[in-house]
């Protein structure tokens, strides 16, 4: 009998295309995990994936079963909020996703506000990758996200919320640090440290949108993965930094410096939601519109 659990791994395997990868993401030895990939393809009497050496691709019965399953799950999903939405004692939360490593002071306050303005609607938040965020959107496990921006889907709605001036990062004793301004091509003529577009690919983009009209020729040192690394290469001295306003707030050291660009440049955060046939849950539309008045 298939069971979920082979359709669950089978998915990480089909959206990893990697043994390896798949077994890392689900937590599971490769051994077992390809056990059961063989067990569902002798239950289905079919080939789900060509094996070649370092290398998976999806058969057509494969890529297939990966849009079946999905199906399966979003309807397993909307089956269980149905069932405990008819429990009296039950409220339904409103479930966000937070992607990017996004720690602004807007976020907070976005979240605050919505407590009060809903009491009655738990608030559930959960931290996850770029492409966590927008599988989970996709298969209904969040009602919403927010992040600097995810790779077009059409599948999934992207509304801008609020934004942060774009300022610039320095390290202390930097020649630009002393300045009340700082120029974007006075700037950007020294190395740059950017952020890897797989885990930041918004940010990634909104950035790169922005400097290049100001430079074409760019010197990048080095990319961080996070927040923590992107701060710690440039109090390290190497390279400059570019960063929104929202974030450098949250940074008390002294060892770096922000100082505001004299260009009118922001950088945009979004709100994020599945696309829905018939429009979105009350609560749900409330929450999005709710966040896009934070701008």
């Amino acid at each position: 009998m298939i069971e979920l659990r082979h359709l669950r791994y089978f998915i990480a395997v089909a959206e990893e295309l990697s043994f390896r990868r798949a077994a890392e993401r689900i937590h599971i030895d490769q051994t077992p995990l390809s056990r059961t990939i063989r067990d569902l393809e002798d239950q289905l009497g079919v080939l789900l994936f060509i094996r070649m050496p370092r290398k998976l691709r999806l058969t057509p019965a494969g890529a297939r079963l990966l849009k079946e399953a999905d199906n399966l799950f979003i309807r397993l999903e909307r089956t269980r909020r149905v069932v405990r939405a008819t429990n009296a004692r039950h409220r339904a939360p409103l479930r966000i996703g937070i992607a990017d490593g996004i720690a602004q002071p807007k976020l907070s306050e976005c979240f605050t506000g919505w407590q009060a303005l809903a009491p009655e609607t738990p608030l559930e938040l959960a931290e996850m990758s770029a492409d966590e965020l927008a599988t989970a959107l996709r298969r209904e496990e969040i009602d919403a996200g927010v992040s600097f921006g995810l790779p077009e889907n059409e599948a999934i709605a992207q509304e801008p919320a609020w934004n942060y001036p774009l300022v610039a990062m320095l390290p202390f004793g930097h020649e630009l640090a002393s300045l009340e301004k700082v120029a974007l091509a006075d700037l950007l003529a020294f190395p740059l440290i950017s952020c890897r577009a797989d885990r930041q690919p918004g940010l990634v983009q909104q950035m790169r949108d922005i400097v290049r009209r100001y430079r074409t020729q760019l010197t990048i040192t080095g990319e961080a993965s996070s927040l923590a690394g992107y701060v710690t290469r440039v109090a390290a001295g190497m390279g400059v930094g570019l960063a929104d306003a929202g974030h450098a707030a949250t940074l008390h050291r002294t060892d770096v410096v922000a100082v505001p660009l004299q260009e009118d440049e922001h950088i945009i955060t979004w709100v994020l939601h599945k696309h829905q046939r018939f429009g979105l849950p009350e609560q749900l539309q409330r929450f999005v519109t709710y966040a896009k008045t934070l701008h």
